[in-house]
């Protein structure tokens, strides 16, 4: 299986890319803005391997977005990437806005203009994970 992780550089993203790794056999392709949360040395015990890739993209960039996931083809998508440092929201709401709204937003579009194109059987397969913190999501 080959994962799309969304935010693997920040603190949850390098540990699920870490395990996968360490634990499987799946091919996991990270793809990450690198904001002041993405740490890429948090990595640095997996870049060497072969089934480990990095892509330095935005998600509200539509277009990169398309060609990382035609490039990697992933079975599955795990959405990662979101501003979630409660202080700073308040201090800069537009970039939570941004990254958290119209980031998935786009992201969800991209993904699903992919699966389209995808044979039945990877079709039906193929899943699209959103997981994130009480900041994006609300208390639950």
């Amino acid at each position: 299986m080959k994962l799309l992780v969304t935010g693997g550089a920040g603190f949850i993203g390098s540990a699920v890319i870490r395990h996968i790794i360490r634990n499987t056999r799946d091919e996991v392709v990270n793809l990450d803005k690198l904001t002041y949360a993405g740490n890429l040395e948090s990595l640095a015990e997996v870049s060497d391997s072969s089934r480990y890739a990095f892509e330095q993209v935005d998600i509200c960039n539509r277009t990169e977005v398309g060609r990382v996931l035609k490039d990697h083809q992933p079975d599955a998508v795990m959405h990662l990437a979101a501003e979630s440092h409660v202080d700073r929201s308040i201090d800069g709401p537009t970039d939570f806005i941004e990254t958290n709204i119209v980031g998935t937003y786009t992201l969800l579009e991209a993904v699903r203009q992919y699966w389209q194109t995808l044979e039945s059987e990877r079709r039906q397969d193929f899943r699209f994970h959103h997981i994130s913190t009480d900041e994006v999501y609300g208390d639950l």
